[in-house]
């Protein structure tokens, strides 16, 4: 069908132009004014929702970078009305704890998220494991202190490293397994009917083609949840309690970042009171690392 038999031509052969709708946006029309508007508040709330990030972060970076150097990372906490020190014992505590933590929440969360995701997940088992993660997700972080306190402080007679990592992996755990149950279930169909068509097993499947391609979402829940594990103090106030001196094994109280922050914002000394600024901003670019890696690591590949 020609243009002469759908469009009205001028007596030059040329397509009348006035019956071509004009489809440019208009600024005052109904439906643009709204999307403008609602654009525009959109960005207001943000916008205002984010003042009270920037205000803390310029708060650490104004009283805590003054005060950062090499000295931080390298001695002890002072004690008293001594000047200097740092918190090098601090760093390589919650290096440590939440290095425990991880061995014990990774794994643990993987399976549990491949079991609910991939293996079984309308069994009865599955909705047990799924509905604790949930139940967990929401647990208070200090009854996790408590719980281990209960269990194993009590028990082996000591404040120690090892229950502050105990202690985090409850709070890792449910971020990990309902994290990779997502990112196992997201996995395309496809992928999978092409493996069982090539003749691979329901465990190759997994293993081969399920965990491989959910990586990087898995990776995103163990940033995150070491991103949470990393902040965290009330825990530690019930399990690794605090030392003043470097870390010599996993069954002694060990200090931590958290920990040093809560103890030396209470003093009325002026030089911990900086040291807790820096150790803040320290313990927030940590968190915001992770939360970093968390983005980048997470990006599908399929």
């Amino acid at each position: 069908m020609g243009a002469s038999e759908t469009l009205p031509m001028t007596a030059t052969g040329e397509i009348n132009a006035a019956i071509i709708p004009d489809l440019r946006r208009k600024r005052m029309e109904r439906r643009s004014f709204l999307d403008t508007l609602f654009t525009l508040g959109l960005w207001g709330i943000a916008a205002i929702g984010a003042i009270p990030l920037f205000s803390v972060l310029y708060m650490l970076i104004t009283k805590g970078g003054a005060r950062l150097s090499l000295d931080l990372f390298t001695q002890l906490p002072p004690a008293g009305f001594m000047q200097g020190g740092g918190f090098g014992n601090a760093i390589v505590g919650t290096i440590v704890m939440v290095g425990v933590a991880c061995v014990i929440a990774v794994p643990l969360g993987i399976c549990g998220g491949v079991l609910t995701g991939a293996m079984a997940p309308k069994s009865k088992t599955a909705k047990v494991v799924r509905f604790i993660g949930k139940v967990m997700s929401g647990f208070p972080s200090i009854l996790a202190g408590v719980f281990t306190y209960a269990w194993l402080v009590v028990g082996l007679k000591t404040y120690s490293a090892l229950a502050g990592g105990v202690a985090l992996s409850i709070l890792m755990l449910p971020i990990v397994l309902l994290t990779a149950e997502q990112a196992v279930a997201m996995v395309p169909k496809r992928m999978k009917d092409a493996a069982y068509g090539m003749g691979c097993t329901h465990t190759q499947v997994i293993l081969k083609v399920v965990l491989p391609a959910s990586l990087p979402s898995i990776l995103t829940g163990i940033m995150l949840g070491i991103a949470r594990a990393a902040g965290e103090s009330a825990p530690l106030l019930f399990t690794a309690l605090f030392s003043n001196y470097w870390m010599r094994g996993l069954m002694e109280p060990t200090a931590s970042l958290s920990i040093l922050i809560y103890n030396f914002s209470g003093m009325p000394f002026p030089n911990q009171i900086e040291l807790a600024w820096a150790a803040s901003l320290v313990l927030v670019l940590i968190v915001f690392t992770f939360n970093i890696l968390s983005r980048i690591l997470g990006r599908p590949k399929y």
